[in-house]
């Protein structure tokens, strides 16, 4: 029988191969409109790409140390390791949250309607987009800067008590009442941000509904029982947020637990670097499903093979 840290291994190697490939390639799709088809670019595509860089970088962190400990590879890494990967694992997943509610808001922007009050932003999202994601980046920073002080190599005696638990690494101070302080900031700053993008996607599912209700009467019977690109994009827009606020909760129960559980389960911090990576595995898939640039990139590939086809049969 195959052991279940070799299972689990090779999951998690399958989940950083899949993520690591599909952020790639968006993020190589984006570049090369970028430079040659610039014309296809929106505002909004420059935070998608900033999206995909921490998606490569939060997949890579996490999910290659408990790979390594999975297949049994012994004290990876020291203090300084620890430290590096802990801190730049933490720093990712703010961001990953911070960016998805930058995106969240900033479609509300879009979709204002000129006459609302709220329409003076909309000259404005360029400078507030870049802002925004260097605020994000200075905030998850000096936030998780408590973590360079507090992590420390894994020690050869059991921990007990509570504190965090890594395959190679653990809190310098087990028991340490200080950490709830710690855990506040954190929790907060995760609230506030999933607060704000399940307000804006909900602001977005009821525009679009209401643009349907209004929209519906101009179309014939036959034409209204399909489903419309409004119905289309509210169902997209309401799996996407729930997909993420589900491994969101899920994650952080999962870290919790971990952190105030008396007995520490080894395997559980890999278990939950699974859910840490979840969103930021498909995300790159779920984009592609209505981007513009892939549909354009596909249909052109499609016409090209068909050529080349064409040209095969002739020949």
């Amino acid at each position: 029988m195959v052991p279940s840290d070799t299972i689990l291994g090779i999951f998690l190697i399958s989940q950083l191969c899949i993520g690591v490939i599909g952020n790639s390639s968006l993020f190589i799709l984006y570049l090369y409109c970028y430079f040659f088809k610039l014309h296809f670019m929106k505002l909004i595509d420059s935070v998608f790409m900033n999206l995909t860089i921490v998606n490569i970088l939060l997949i890579t962190f996490s999910l290659i140390p408990d790979i390594l400990a999975s297949f049994g590879v012994p004290n990876l890494l020291d203090d300084i390791g620890c430290k590096v990967v802990l801190f730049m694992t933490r720093v990712l997943r703010g961001m990953s949250i911070c960016t998805t509610c930058v995106v969240s808001v900033f479609q509300v922007i879009t979709i204002i309607p000129s006459n609302s009050k709220w329409a003076w932003l909309k000259p404005k999202l360029s400078t507030w987009a870049f802002s925004s994601l260097l605020c994000s980046w200075l905030i998850n920073l000096l936030i998780y800067a408590y973590i360079i002080e507090a992590v420390i190599a894994k020690t050869n005696s059991t921990p007990v008590g509570t504190g965090y638990v890594h395959a190679y690494c653990q809190n310098k101070y087990f028991g340490n009442r200080n950490s709830w302080l710690f855990l506040s900031v954190v929790f907060s700053h995760d609230l506030f941000f999933v607060a704000i993008m399940t307000c804006a996607s909900c602001y977005k599912m009821t525009f679009l509904y209401r643009h349907h209700k209004r929209a519906q009467h101009l179309h014939s019977l036959s034409l209204s029982s399909k489903p419309s690109p409004e119905s289309k994009a509210t169902h997209h827009i309401l799996f996407l947020v729930t997909c993420f606020v589900f491994i969101y909760w899920l994650n952080n129960s999962i870290t919790l637990y971990g952190f105030y559980a008396q007995t520490k389960i080894p395997r559980l911090e890999g278990i939950n670097a699974v859910f840490n990576t979840c969103y930021s595995t498909i995300c790159p898939f779920l984009l592609m499903r209505n981007n513009k640039i892939i549909l354009q990139f596909t249909s052109s590939f499609s016409v090209l093979r068909m050529t080349c086809f064409q040209s095969a049969l002739r020949g």
